[in-house]
């Protein structure tokens, strides 16, 4: 079973969907999913050096409403075993070369976009800054000297970057969106109930990829 997860990785509700998506998988261990992870910017046009993490917020929601709006993220992270740690975050990175990274790990995707999630959700590490990078990537399995050599260069973006168009032209506006099959699309970070009847309907050969 394929599942195509549209994400970034500075979307609080990606990580939060990354670990509902694993408990509904968990319900269903026979299934053998090839999960392959999908590049959405919530910030395309951001700077590749981000930019002060409070001015993005007042920019975002205004400088009295980004507290509520975080509370309520961090309660429901809280649910999953998630302990979010918005207040070490002090720059929002451009998320660029963190999806070409992702792009170029074949099969440790997944182990990337965790570590990601971990380094900039938990411990507040910048995700844009090349050397803090390639650390992140040689905890998921990455040589350094590699990782450090392309992310130095320019390999993938243009490649991201039209990913990201796609999803957008597909109608996808805002992420986790989760694409099974190439045909069934579940929409925000749903919980695990959410997914288990589609897994059975895929699973039982009542939907077949094109």
């Amino acid at each position: 079973m394929l599942i195509e997860i549209f994400s970034d990785v500075i979307c609080p509700w990606c990580f939060i969907g990354r670990r509902r998506l694993a408990r509904a998988l968990e319900t269903r261990p026979g299934l053998n999913p090839v999960i392959r992870w999908r590049a959405f910017q919530l910030n395309p046009g951001m700077p590749l050096e981000g930019m002060d993490r409070q001015d993005y917020l007042a920019l975002k929601f205004g400088a009295e409403r980004s507290g509520p709006v975080y509370e309520r993220i961090r309660e429901t992270g809280r649910s999953e075993g998630i302990d979010f740690r918005f207040e070490s975050i002090e720059r929002t990175p451009s998320t660029l070369a963190a999806h070409r990274l992702i792009r170029e790990s074949g099969e440790r995707q997944t182990e990337v976009v965790d570590a990601l999630f971990d380094a900039y959700f938990l411990n507040g590490e910048n995700i844009g800054d090349t050397q803090q990078l390639a650390d992140i990537a040689s905890r998921a399995g990455w040589d350094r000297k590699e990782a450090e050599k392309f992310l130095t260069s320019e390999t993938a973006a243009s490649q991201v970057r039209q990913e990201d168009a796609q999803a957008r032209a597909m109608g996808i506006q805002g992420v986790p969106c989760f694409v099974v099959e190439k045909r069934y699309a579940i929409s925000g970070a749903q919980d695990p109930e959410y997914f288990v009847p589609l897994f059975d309907l895929v699973q039982n050969g009542e939907a077949t990829v094109d």
